[in-house]
C-alpha cells in the first residue's frame, strides 16, 4: 500500500500539540521505515488546556507561512525536544521560592481576575515609598516559574519601589499549559479581546482603574515565554502599554502551534516582521535583551523582536552602536531614537549569557548574576519618556 507521508505529518503534528512526543516521533518513524498506513488513524485531539476563548472581536492575524522541514530532520528534531525545548514539552514542580521581603509600608499582595476568557491569580507590588503609586509595570514570568520566583530573580520589586511603581506577576496556571508557559504560540492567544492577552489586558487595566494611573507609565516585560507574550500584549493592546521589555524572548506571530514554535526556538528562519499599522495607532516602545550563548531561545529571535518594533515606529530613527563591558559581561548595544533623541528600542546583546535573567538574583530561577542589571535598565527606559 502506498505510504501516504502527508496523513503521517499530520497525525505527527497532532501528537505533538498534545505534548506526546514520543508517539509524534513513533509516528515518523514508520512513515520513514516504510510502515506507515495509506489511510488516517484516529488523530489525537487538541488539548483541553482548561482556558476558555472569547469569540474573538478582531480579524485573526496572517499567519507567517510555516517551514517544510525534511522528514529526516523532523525526526531528529522530535527526538531531542524535550532537551532543546523543555519550556514546551516537559512538566515540571512549581518552583518553592519563597517570596521576597518586602520593606515597611509596601505590600506583596496575592489577588485574582476573571474575564471572558479565563481566570488567573496575580501577585500586586505596592511600594510604600510613593502614594499614590507613579505608574505600573506587568512582569510576565518564563515557563516552569512563578510570581514569587520571578520576583526573586529579577528583583524587581526593589527597583519598582525606588520609583515608586506598581509590579504586577500574572500567574500562568498549570491548567492552561503544563509547563506553566505563556501559550505566545497559539493563535487563539495571540489576538486582543481573546485568550490570554486579553486576560492580562483585564489585570492590567483593573489596576490602572484602581490606582488611576497614566497610560504612558503602563508597561509589561517577561522572560521566555513571558517576553513572547510581552511581544504580543505590545502588538495587541498598543493603547495600553506605553512600553515592552522583552528578555530571552520571541517576536510576535513567531509560531502558530508548537511545531513551529520549536522551529522559532531553535533559529528564526523565514519569519517576517508584521507589516506597519493601516492606521496610526498609539507608540509602544521596546527594550531588547538576549544572552549570544542562549541554547533554548535563539539570539537571532532578538534581533526580529527589536525589527517588529521598529516597523511599527513612524519615520527611520537614528541608531547608535556602542560596546562596552556591564556587569562582567561585554554587551553590544543599538539605540534607536527619534527625532527629539528619545530611545524608541534598544537592542542589548549580552556576550556569554545563556537563557537567564541578566544581572538577576540566583534564589530565583533561571538567572545570571553577572551582566547589566536587566531590571534597572529596563526601569530606566521605560521612564525616560512617561
Amino acid at each position: 500500500m502506498k505510504i501516504n507521508f502527508a496523513q503521517a505529518m499530520k497525525r505527527a503534528t497532532l501528537a505533538t500539540r498534545a505534548l506526546d512526543l514520543g508517539k509524534a516521533t513513533a509516528i515518523i518513524q514508520e512513515a520513514l521505515s516504510g510502515r506507515a498506513h495509506g489511510h488516517d488513524e484516529e488523530a489525537p485531539s487538541e488539548p483541553d488546556h482548561g482556558v476558555q476563548t472569547a469569540a474573538p472581536r478582531v480579524a485573526a492575524p496572517d499567519r507567517p507561512s510555516r517551514k517544510r522541514w525534511p522528514l529526516g530532520e523532523v525526526v531528529r528534531f522530535l527526538r531531542g525536544a524535550r532537551t532543546a525545548a523543555p519550556n514546551l514539552a516537559t512538566a515540571s514542580p512549581e518552583p518553592a521560592t519563597p517570596p521576597p521581603p518586602v520593606p515597611e509600608a509596601a505590600q506583596f499582595l496575592t489577588r485574582s481576575f476573571t474575564g471572558s476568557a479565563g481566570t488567573r491569580r496575580y501577585k500586586l507590588y505596592i511600594p510604600g515609598s510613593a502614594t499614590p503609586a507613579r505608574g505600573l509595570i506587568v512582569m510576565l514570568h518564563g515557563c516552569q516559574q512563578n510570581p514569587d520566583d520571578f520576583a526573586v530573580g529579577t528583583a524587581m520589586n526593589a527597583v519598582a519601589e525606588a520609583r515608586g511603581l506598581l509590579v504586577a506577576y500574572p500567574s500562568q496556571a498549570r491548567s492552561a499549559n503544563v509547563s506553566m508557559c505563556w501559550n505566545w504560540f497559539n493563535p487563539a492567544h495571540q489576538m486582543r479581546d481573546a485568550g490570554e492577552p486579553s486576560i492580562l489586558a483585564g489585570i492590567t487595566r483593573e489596576i490602572v482603574s484602581e490606582f488611576g494611573l497614566d497610560r504612558r507609565r503602563v508597561f509589561v516585560a517577561g522572560l521566555s515565554a513571558g517576553g513572547a507574550m510581552a511581544a504580543v500584549l505590545g502588538e495587541t493592546y498598543p493603547d495600553l502599554y506605553a512600553a515592552v521589555g522583552v528578555h530571552s524572548g520571541l517576536p510576535y506571530q513567531a509560531a502558530n502551534d508548537v511545531m513551529s514554535a520549536l522551529a522559532a526556538m531553535k533559529g528564526p528562519g523565514d519569519f517576517s516582521s508584521p507589516k506597519p499599522a493601516s492606521e496610526p495607532r498609539p507608540r509602544v516602545r521596546a527594550i531588547v535583551f538576549h544572552g549570544d550563548q542562549d541554547r533554548t531561545v535563539h539570539p537571532a529571535n532578538a534581533d526580529r523582536v527589536a525589527e517588529a518594533a521598529l516597523a511599527q515606529l513612524p519615520g527611520k530613527p537614528m541608531r547608535l552602536d556602542h560596546d562596552g563591558f556591564r556587569g562582567g559581561r561585554r554587551c553590544a548595544t543599538s539605540v534607536f531614537s527619534g527625532p527629539d533623541g528619545g530611545a524608541l528600542v534598544e537592542l542589548w546583546r549580552i556576550e556569554g549569557a545563556g537563557h537567564a535573567w541578566s544581572g538577576g538574583i540566583a534564589k530565583g530561577s533561571f538567572t545570571d548574576a553577572t551582566g547589566p542589571n536587566a531590571s534597572e535598565e529596563m526601569v530606566r527606559f521605560f521612564l525616560e519618556s512617561a
